[in-house]
């Protein structure tokens, strides 16, 4: 089971170490800001669909992002 509060922070943390706001990740992956912020808040994860574009936007692996 994905743990979605341990895949916000990593995120958030990936997010702001390369400098992009919550806007300009939505941007880059076609989702809101406020879908952004969800994850960061462990609210819900991205969809499966776009977890390898999120996780190349951030510079980080899909292994990574899962916390595998």
């Amino acid at each position: 089971m994905i743990d979605t509060n341990n895949m916000g922070k990593k995120i958030a943390e990936a997010r702001r170490s390369i400098g992009l706001t919550q806007k300009e990740l939505a941007e880059r992956v076609g989702v809101t800001a406020q879908a952004v912020s969800k994850w960061e808040r462990g609210n819900s994860c991205p969809d499966l669909a776009i977890l390898d574009e999120v996780a190349r936007a951030l510079s980080i692996s899909v292994s990574d992002l899962l916390g595998i």
